[in-house]
C-alpha cells in the first residue's frame, strides 16, 4: 500500500518579517471580507508545490532540493507591498511581495524546478512571481471592496528583509483546524558572494 505526503518547496522567513506580516493581517483582518488568513507561525515563500508524493520518493526528491540549492549562494531578500492573485478587483490569494531579490528566488525556484523535473515532477506551467501568502478569500462578498481598498493602502508597505540561506522540503497534513508543517528535509544555500 503506497502512502502519500503532501509536500511543498519553500523558503522560511525570519521571525521578524514574520511579526509584521501578522501585524498587517490583523489590521486587514478588521474589514471581514471572508479571507482564511495565514498564521504567523506557517508563513513561507513557497517555491514549488509537489501534492502528493509516494513516501518512498521522498529522499529522492530531497536530494535533488539539495543538489539544486547547492549551487545558488545565499542572499537576503525583502518583502514588500500587498497584492491579490488574480488581480486586486477579484482577490482569491491575498500576499505580501517580493522586492530586492526577487530575481534571485525566481533563479533558485527555476533551478528546483529543472532538478525535480529530472526525476519526474512536471515543471511549473506558469511564471513564477515570488510573495508571500498570507491570506486566500473563501467566498466572494461585498465586503471584498473594502479588502481591495486596504490593500491598496498598503501597496507600499515595507516588511522587512529576510535571509535566505536554505530551503526546506515540507510535509503538509491537512486538518480543520489548519495544516500542520513537518521539515522533510533542509537545503542549504552556498556561500554568500
Amino acid at each position: 500500500m503506497k502512502q502519500q505526503v503532501r509536500t511543498f518547496i519553500a523558503v522560511e522567513i525570519d521571525p521578524q518579517v514574520r511579526r509584521a506580516a501578522a501585524d498587517l493581517v490583523g489590521r486587514l483582518s478588521a474589514c471581514r471580507a471572508g479571507v482564511k488568513w495565514v498564521v504567523a507561525d506557517h508563513l513561507h515563500l513557497t517555491l514549488k508545490f509537489l501534492g502528493d508524493v509516494d513516501i518512498r520518493d521522498i529522499a529522492e526528491v530531497g536530494r535533488a532540493v539539495q543538489a539544486a540549492a547547492s549551487t545558488a549562494a545565499a542572499f537576503d531578500c525583502t518583502v514588500a507591498g500587498t497584492g491579490a492573485f488574480p488581480t486586486l478587483q477579484r482577490p482569491r490569494t491575498v500576499w505580501l511581495g517580493v522586492t530586492e531579490g526577487a530575481d534571485r528566488l525566481i533563479a533558485l525556484q527555476d533551478q528546483i524546478d529543472r532538478a525535480l523535473k529530472k526525476i519526474g515532477y512536471p515543471a511549473e506551467s506558469r511564471s513564477f512571481k515570488p510573495h508571500l501568502t498570507i491570506g486566500r478569500v473563501k467566498r466572494p462578498s461585498r465586503e471584498l471592496a473594502e479588502l481591495t481598498a486596504l490593500l491598496n493602502e498598503h501597496a507600499d508597505l515595507q516588511v522587512g528583509r529576510t535571509n535566505v540561506d536554505h530551503v526546506t522540503v515540507f510535509a503538509s497534513e491537512l486538518a480543520p483546524e489548519g495544516p500542520t508543517y513537518h521539515v522533510l528535509a533542509a537545503a542549504p544555500l552556498g556561500e554568500r558572494r
